[in-house]
C-alpha cells in the first residue's frame, strides 16, 4: 500500500478567487502569488492518485492566518475526506491565537473525522510556538483525542525558495520537548533535525516525531532518506509528496534512489504512515 502523508487541495470557490486570496491571507499570498503555483481540488487529488497508483492520501491544510479561513478550508476538507471516504484522510488548520476558538474547531473537526492538525506554520501565522500559555491547551486536547500535529520546518542553511520560513530546528525541537505525548510529523525532513537524534536527550524527546519527505528532490540528494534512517531509525521516515507542488511519483523515484531494500521501501512509502494512522483501503 502507498500512501502519501502531505498533499494540498482547495475548494473551488478559492481557486476561482487565488488573487482575493493572496492579497488578504499571508500564507496563502506567500504560497501561491505565482500564478505557476498549481492550485488542485480534491477531484484533482482522486484522477492524480489513480494515476500515480496511490492509495490513501493525507489531505494537510495550511497555515490560514485568519480563524475564518481555517473554518472554510476546514469545510471543505471534511466534504471530501466524506465523499472519498477510504481514499483521502483530513487535517485541519487552525489560528492557535484565537485560544478557545480554536480548541472549539479542533473538537468539530476532530468529532468529524479528521485525525490531525496542520501543516502549521507558526511564523507566518504570527503566533509562538514555544509561547506555553498559549499552546498547552491545544496541546493537551491534540493529544487526548489522539490527533497529530503537522509542522512545516524549515532549514536554517542552504537555497531560499518561497514559503521557506523560519520554524527552524531549534524552534521545533523546544516545542516538541514541551509537547510531552503528542504525535508530530515534522515536514520536509524536519530541517534537518534527524541528524540531531543522534544526541540522547533529543532522540528521547523527539521519540513521538515522525518526519516527511515533502518535497526532497527539490531540497536534498537521494541520500538523505537512507542517512536519515541511521540516525533515527527507518519507522519514523513518511513519504509524502507535497502534491500538487510535485507529482507523486518523482518523490517515490527520488525515494527508490536512495537504495533502501525492499522491505525498508515498503515501511516508508506506506507501512509506517499506515501504522501511525491504523488506516486500511476500504
Amino acid at each position: 500500500m502507498i500512501i502519501d502523508c502531505h498533499t494540498h487541495v482547495f475548494s473551488p470557490a478559492v481557486i476561482e478567487k487565488r488573487e482575493l486570496y493572496c492579497s488578504s491571507d499571508r500564507c496563502f499570498g506567500l504560497l501561491y502569488d505565482n500564478p505557476r503555483a498549481r492550485l488542485c481540488t480534491a477531484a484533482d487529488l482522486i484522477r492524480s492518485m489513480d494515476e500515480q497508483e496511490i492509495d490513501i492520501s493525507i489531505v494537510q491544510n495550511i497555515g490560514w492566518v485568519s480563524h475564518e479561513m481555517c473554518v472554510r478550508s476546514n469545510d471543505y476538507i471534511l466534504e471530501s475526506i466524506s465523499k472519498y471516504s477510504g481514499r483521502l484522510v483530513g487535517f485541519c488548520s487552525l489560528q492557535p491565537g484565537e485560544g478557545e476558538m480554536a480548541i472549539a474547531e479542533l473538537e468539530r473537526c476532530s468529532s468529524a473525522g479528521m485525525c490531525g492538525v496542520g501543516e502549521l506554520r507558526p511564523d507566518v501565522q504570527g503566533f509562538d510556538l514555544c509561547d506555553e500559555a498559549l499552546m498547552r491547551p491545544l496541546i493537551d486536547r491534540m493529544t487526548g483525542l489522539n490527533m497529530v500535529l503537522s509542522l512545516h520546518v524549515s532549514e536554517p542553511v542552504g537555497h531560499d525558495y518561497p514559503g521557506k520560513g523560519d520554524n527552524t530546528p531549534d524552534i521545533v525541537y523546544r516545542f516538541v520537548s514541551q509537547a510531552k505525548g503528542l504525535k508530530v510529523i515534522l515536514a520536509h525532513m524536519g530541517g534537518g533535525l534527524p541528524f540531531y537524534e543522534m544526541m540522547p536527550e533529543v532522540g528521547e524527546a523527539l521519540s513521538k516525531a515522525w518526519y516527511d519527505t515533502a518535497a526532497g528532490p527539490f531540497l536534498y540528494k537521494p541520500g538523505v532518506y537512507r542517512a536519515a534512517a541511521a540516525l533515527c531509525g527507518m519507522e519514523k521516515i513518511l513519504f509524502g509528496s507535497d502534491w500538487p507542488l510535485l507529482n507523486q511519483q518523482r518523490v517515490i523515484a527520488h525515494i527508490r534512489e536512495s537504495g533502501l531494500g525492499k522491505d525498508e521501501l515498503d515501511a516508508v512509502l506506506g507501512g509506517n504512515t499506515q501504522r501511525l494512522f491504523k488506516l486500511e483501503r476500504k
